[in-house]
């Protein structure tokens, strides 16, 4: 039987199938096709499925700003480049009153394998100033919104960074004060010497000024030190600046920054914050210029800078007083805070969410008032308000969806507010559009000192409830991070490549974890690991109770504190794991205190004092060896791959040589330790992150799933040997192509996609036509090479043949899949059976007559046995001579045509038409499902 189709295909539009049809059964067909033709035209995955380029290559949005009339809006995205190896910004914008097919109308302003950042829109809307790493980073760049390049408005010798506007012509800036004498001399004699601790020669950085008219240059602050953070005030006049005393603060907490409000203005400057505020920042102004809000850290162990929740106060410039803005929430701030008017918006922590409110400024006190967003509500985190207010940017995620960045609404309703859900400001990872996303749900259960831990649990892709699958534990870092219901695969935690494997995920919010209120982080202040690790043990028996889970099969991983907490607990359960992957992580806190750019800090906040503390009536604090898990590592038998930055000075280097040389020593553990050079606490390079996430799931492939097949690593991707095992996959009869039918050699027909259509693996050969048309002659050695020479009514019998010899439905491709095939096909055709082939090398339509001038001097056949190239992928399956050999007939509705290319024909790169006069024609089938 031959089927034509009567469809019409409107192909192809991304992120939307549109198609008519006559009847349901030629609309299930046509949209079953339309997905095939969808996959193999992107080269997407089986069953849409995950791999690891797709969570590596993921892009973001940053810096978002508003012009001054709220009609625009300027931002940076990340772009993974291969150049550099790592990923880069570049600059867009939106037209917030443009629209397009229903969608902002967005321009991508720059380019290149730098990195820009920090937009700014000019008073009138018609440049973007920016700073970029171009050109050293020293220079100040600028964009005509209305077109053309970038252009450098100035250069800055000492550098730039942390750019802002002063007025409507005065942007102000950071830089250094240029190279003192003593540098200048160190440097002629090669000097480069690396001095840990100088406060005398501690060099500053100061904010200047920068009149974009005159390009007049003038410094605002005189201060010692270098400047840490600043904020000014919409007029211009006031300045909040911070100053770190030493190069080590973040090591050592001390001393502790001074803090000073500037008057620029009137020049001077009064030193603000002395006292009674751990880690004053946030400097916001409100509109009227007359304070600045800013947050502070409320601990029980401020001398230490402990960590603790996030509160948000007022600084009153005419008073010089501070308020406590009473946020009413015990928990405290989640993030940050936007300003608006005098009011401030507020995200305010709430466990695996976040919860938005407005407080609203009267006098001294602050009301409080609901914001409410709808579906989204506690999945927003606000990135940008309008000037006027009334529009907000804004993130929005969950677990199972990757993050929107939305511009909405922002209006107030009553004693409540709202927040549209509005329009994407852009759409990206569009690549994640098709990908399988595992269901996600918050869950609870109660953990150490009987009280409730929450946590993120990942189903596997193939769930089936009533059945139990193996589960991942994947432990966040901090320990005051937290796992929350938004989207979070990346390099260091790629849920689902894990579940699309068939296991859950389990992401715990253990005692210590932030989000959840001040008592509940500082839980395991003394108590480090005490608390935690039963979290996580009665987590998995929590899942195992819930029926879901397999305790027999368990794996465990984590990144910094979250390797510390895998760690542990294969110390401590030494057979309940069957793999860990533990990164970034320490093992000895002896070492770690005065290694780590922290130590002081984090250590005498979680132990308790440093390690010769004496309190406790003994010569030093013990805690520093009972809680090192390398003093226990006899007791590991889980194997463990480590991973570890050379420059990470988070969590030392040699934490992870010292776990490594433990475990390779004693001997009870598989091990395998990833050493990436030059590379800090969080993986920065592309190549380090693909290595390490490739590494770790080949590592849960044999120890945990068990799936894992040896690697043949002396076989060479595209190899002729890997294309010559691929084609002997293909059936013989006697040595003939084809699968046997009631001793009638057929074609073999592969699947494209699931139960929609197959094609034939091989144009059709002599042999397989001779068996239709006996009368049909060839050369014996020439069986399988395909038949040509053949007319459209030829192809059309052999296909009403095969009906008749199966029952099924056979057919030529239509007019839509040959369009997609040939697409397809001219990819292909330079390296295959065609005059490129032939004629050696590339070339150029000028050549082409003298080429086939020569070719007409060939008394033999061009022709080759099928397969005698590597095959195309398609859809789920391969097909070979996509691209050469002979080409192909198409047919629909009576009208007909030629896709793909033959042995003598050229595939021009200037022209997408098929070779409609080509000597060497054949065809291939179609097998409807």
């Amino acid at each position: 039987m031959v089927e034509n189709s009567n469809l019409s295909w409107d192909f192809f539009i991304p992120n939307r199938f549109v198609y008519q049809s006559v009847s349901s059964m030629s609309r299930f067909i046509l949209f079953i096709f339309t997905l095939f033709s969808v996959q193999f035209l992107w080269a997407m995955p089986k069953d849409s499925s995950w791999t690891v380029e797709d969570v590596i290559r993921q892009t973001s949005i940053r810096g978002t700003v508003f012009s001054k009339d709220g009609n625009a809006v300027a931002w940076t995205k990340s772009r993974p480049s291969k150049k550099k190896d790592r990923f880069v910004t570049d600059l867009y914008l939106t037209r917030l009153n443009q629209e397009k097919d229903g969608e902002y109308r967005v321009v991508q302003l720059t380019r290149s394998e730098d990195s820009d950042r920090n937009p700014l829109f000019s008073a009138d809307g018609e440049t973007l100033y920016f700073l970029s790493s171009r050109k050293n980073g020293n220079h100040l760049w600028g964009i005509s919104l209305f077109g053309g390049e970038a252009f450098s408005v100035d250069s800055f010798p000492q550098g730039i960074s942390n750019l802002s506007w002063q007025n409507d012509s005065t942007l102000i800036y950071v830089a250094s004060e240029g190279k003192s004498l003593r540098e200048k001399q160190l440097k002629k004699k090669k000097d480069n010497v690396v001095v840990v601790e100088d406060q005398e020669h501690f060099k500053a950085t100061r904010i200047f000024a920068f009149q974009l008219g005159t390009k007049e240059r003038k410094r605002l602050t005189d201060n010692k030190f270098p400047i840490r953070s600043y904020a000014i005030s919409k007029n211009g006049k006031w300045l909040v600046s911070s100053h770190i005393l030493s190069p080590h603060y973040g090591s050592d907490g001390q001393p502790a920054p001074t803090y000073y409000l500037w008057d620029l203005e009137n020049g001077g400057k009064t030193q603000i914050l002395q006292s009674g505020y751990q880690e004053p920042g946030q400097f916001a102004f409100s509109q009227d210029n007359k304070g600045f809000y800013f947050s502070s850290v409320q601990s029980s162990d401020p001398e230490w800078n402990g960590a603790g929740i996030s509160l948000l106060h007022y600084f009153d410039i005419s008073t010089q007083s501070i308020s406590a803005v009473n946020l009413l929430w015990k928990w405290g701030m989640a993030g940050g805070y936007q300003v608006r008017g005098q009011d401030v918006i507020v995200s305010l922590a709430a466990g695996t969410a976040r919860k938005l409110a407005m407080y609203q400024k009267n006098g001294n006190n602050w009301i409080r008032q609901a914001i409410d967003a709808g579906s989204m509500n506690k999945h927003i985190s606000v990135t940008a308000l309008s000037e006027d207010g009334n529009k907000i940017a804004y993130s929005y995620s969950t677990a199972s969806l990757p993050t929107q960045y939305r511009i909405g609404d922002f209006s107030q309703q009553s004693d409540s507010w709202t927040i549209s859900s509005g329009k994407q400001l852009a759409k990206i990872n569009a690549h994640l559009d098709k990908k399988r996303k595992a269901k996600t749900e918050a869950i609870s259960w109660k953990g150490a000192l009987n009280e409730e831990i929450t946590g993120m649990l990942y189903y596997p892709h193939n769930y089936e409830a009533g059945k139990r699958y193996p589960l991942m534990v994947a432990i966040h870092g901090g320990p005051t991070g937290v796992d929350m219901d938004r989207w979070s695969d990346r390099w260091a935690y790629y849920h689902n490549l894990l579940s699309q494997r068939g296991c859950f995920i389990l992401k715990p919010n253990y005692h210590g974890s932030g989000n959840h209120g001040q008592a509940f982080m500082e839980s395991i202040k003394k108590h480090y690991y005490e608390y935690e690790v039963p979290d996580i043990v009665a987590g998995i028996g929590h899942l195992v109770d819930e029926g879901l889970v397999n305790r027999d099969s368990l794996a465990v991983m984590g990144w910094s504190n979250g390797a510390i907490l895998a760690t542990m607990l294969t110390v401590q359960y030494p057979d309940m794991f069957l793999a860990a992957a533990p990164g970034a992580g320490d093992v000895n806190w002896s070492s770690d205190f005065g290694t780590c750019r922290f130590g002081v800090t984090f250590d005498q906040s979680y132990f308790g004092g440093a390690p010769w503390d004496n309190s406790q009536g003994r010569t030093f604090n013990l805690a520093y060896i009972e809680k090192s898990p390398l003093f226990e590592m006899e007791r590991v038998k889980t194997p463990t791959l480590i991973c570890h930055g050379s420059e990470d000075r988070s969590v030392p280097r040699d934490q992870g040589w010292e776990y490594y040389r433990a475990l390779q020593q004693i001997g009870q553990a598989a091990v395998k330790f990833l050493w990436f050079p030059g590379q800090p606490h969080g993986l920065q390079k592309l190549t380090h992150q693909r290595r390490k996430v490739t590494e770790e799931l080949r590592w849960f492939d044999i120890h945990f799933f068990g799936t894992a097949k040896p690697i043949n690593e002396a076989t060479k991707k595209g190899s002729p040997l890997l294309a010559l095992l691929e084609k002997e996959k293909s059936p013989l009869q006697d040595g003939l192509y084809g699968e046997m039918h009631q001793k009638t050699l057929l074609p073999e027909f592969v699947v494209v996609h699931k139960d929609s259509i197959a094609i034939s693996r091989f144009e059709i050969t002599h042999a397989q036509f001779q068996q239709f048309r006996q009368t049909h002659r060839y050369s014996p050695p020439h069986a399988n090479h395909p038949v040509s020479g053949l007319s459209l009514a030829d192809a059309l019998a052999f296909a009403q043949w095969l009906g008749e010899q199966t029952g099924d439905t056979y057919r030529l491709p239509n007019a839509s899949e040959a369009k997609v095939l040939h697409k397809k096909a001219r990819k292909v055709a330079p390296k295959e059976n065609t005059l490129h082939y032939w004629a050696g090398y590339e070339p150029t339509l000028d050549e082409v007559p003298m080429l086939r001038e020569k070719l007409s001097e060939v008394t033999g056949s061009l022709l080759m046995e099928g397969g005698s190239f590597p095959a195309t992928s398609l859809g789920e399956s391969k097909i070979y001579d996509l691209g050469g050999n002979v080409a192909e007939w198409y047919e629909e509705n009576g009208s007909s045509g030629v896709y793909g290319y033959g042995a003598g024909d050229f595939c021009d790169p200037a022209s997408e038409a098929a070779p409609t006069q080509s000597k060497q024609l054949g065809f291939r089938i179609v097998k409807v499902l």
